[in-house]
């Protein structure tokens, strides 16, 4: 078995091996019959999330919408990053940071399991199984960086639809940077509540930067979703393009 503390991530195929040779992760769980909560189980396979892959960033949400703790196996380049997620403390823990994960791969994450964390926050009493206090790491930086720069480039299923959004925080002082045009985007939707499609017509607004910016904001807690205001619009399409890319229809 693995310690939550070995910094020596996992290669996927000594991962899968394991996996396979045991049918468990190779990591000890907190107790031999921890289950992951009924209604986010619930939630996950309405997401259509199944043991093998699913949506990371939808999983991150939904993680963050019922405020539960789980330990997430996320796929960087050829190695298995072991992160849990600590909504409640907005925390997470990491033998290392995944924060610093190459940028130019993080489009490439992907999410191969879901199980209950293996370790508690800091400060519990079951003071047994807190890990090192340098592998937990602020969850909000993370969850920034996963919707400006992870895999998924259309908006979350909460926040899609017919709405009108307006920003509700001052990045800066959050701690948050939005690069270019992003962030004069941010800014413009702190004084005025407007449509994904409006968004669109903004310099140096695609659709998918628009929609990776409202995903940011919505985990960032800093998003006001309006299905019935005036601005409320249809958010624009995605079709599937060549060799199944995902791209925008107007």
């Amino acid at each position: 078995m693995r310690d939550f503390e070995d910094s020596t991530l996992w290669r996927v195929s000594e991962f899968e091996r394991v996996r396979q040779e045991t049918g468990t992760s190779g990591y000890t769980p907190l107790t031999a019959a921890s289950v992951l909560p009924t209604t986010l189980l619930a939630d996950l396979h309405g997401l259509e999330y199944a043991a093998g892959g699913g949506d990371v960033l939808e999983v991150i949400a939904a993680c963050l919408r019922h405020r539960e703790a789980a330990l997430l196996y996320l796929q960087h380049e050829e190695l298995v990053w072991p992160v849990t997620l600590f909504p409640l403390q907005m925390l997470y823990h990491s033998p290392r940071d995944m924060v610093q994960a190459s940028p130019a791969n993080l489009a490439d994450l992907s999410l191969i399991g879901v199980e209950p964390p293996g370790v508690r926050p800091p400060g519990h009493w079951m003071f047994e199984r807190v890990a090192q206090a340098e592998h937990y790491r602020p969850l909000a930086p993370l969850l920034w960086a996963m919707a400006l720069g992870g895999p998924r480039a259309m908006l979350l299923a909460e926040i899609g639809g017919t709405a009108a959004y307006r920003a509700l925080k001052n990045l800066a002082s959050e701690g948050l940077v939005a690069p270019g045009a992003l962030g004069s985007a941010a800014e413009r939707l702190r004084r005025e509540s407007v449509s994904l499609r409006e968004m669109t017509t903004w310099p140096g607004i695609s659709l998918e930067r628009a929609s990776r910016l409202l995903n940011a904001l919505y985990l960032a807690s800093a998003l006001l979703v309006t299905r019935t205001h005036p601005a409320a619009r249809a958010e624009p399409g995605f079709v599937r393009g060549l060799f199944g890319a995902r791209k925008p229809r107007r």
